[in-house]
């Protein structure tokens, strides 16, 4: 029964391989380096039971970095020093430049969304990490009420939730005379009741 261990063997050391090349098409930098440490792993079993200890070695260096990556990345996902939020103006260029770059993205998970600015009521933040832009979150002021028109990530962070910096600084709204924010109905993926708003029927509100 040999032919059904190679068998068996074979299959792993492919499947290890495919899932080195699945999480290079991935982008999510966490998703990638959680795939690719799975990858790594099944081939360091795989070549170790083959003996080929120079492929274990580089795989098992592999996977020691993304494990130090995946744990880094997670160490920063709430944490505020890391992440910047500027307020822009609503008829930013750059702002501008952000939306039309990912608007097939955001029509994806929010097709209702549609910027014309103008009244005076909206206000647009975007976040930053360094000197990379992974979130913007649109807001229209009504009175005491703000309305939440976008809360995007970028393809790269969307296993953040960098908007949420900007519930925390809870500050940069009560300046702007905002002390309650409403969400649009049946958002895909909503986070919010892990950033202290609450839920309202098919809304999430927040109390600033």
């Amino acid at each position: 029964m040999d032919w059904v261990s190679d068998y068996w063997l074979d299959a792993v050391g492919w499947g290890g391989s495919a899932l080195l090349v699945y999480s290079l098409l991935q982008a999510r930098v966490l998703r990638f380096r959680t795939i690719n440490t799975i990858g790594c792993v099944v081939l360091i079993f795989f070549n170790a039971m083959l003996s080929v200890w120079p492929m274990v070695g580089m795989n098992l260096v592999l996977a020691v970095i993304n494990v130090w990556f995946i744990a880094r990345l997670l160490g920063e996902r709430h944490d505020e020093a890391v992440f910047d939020v500027l307020e822009v103006r609503p008829d930013d260029q750059y702002l501008r430049h952000v939306l039309r770059l990912h608007d097939e993205d955001i029509r994806r998970y929010q097709p209702d969304f549609s910027w014309e600015p103008g009244d005076g009521h909206e206000h647009a933040f975007i976040v930053m990490k360094g000197d990379e832009t992974v979130g913007v979150v649109v807001l229209r002021r009504d009175g005491e009420t703000a309305r939440l028109l976008l809360d995007y990530v970028t393809p790269r962070y969307r296993d953040f939730t960098p908007g949420e910096f900007v519930w925390r600084r809870s500050g940069m709204l009560t300046a702007l005379g905002v002390h309650r924010v409403t969400t649009p109905q049946n958002m895909i993926g909503a986070y919010y009741d892990h950033v202290g708003f609450r839920r309202e029927g098919q809304e999430y509100v927040l109390d600033v």
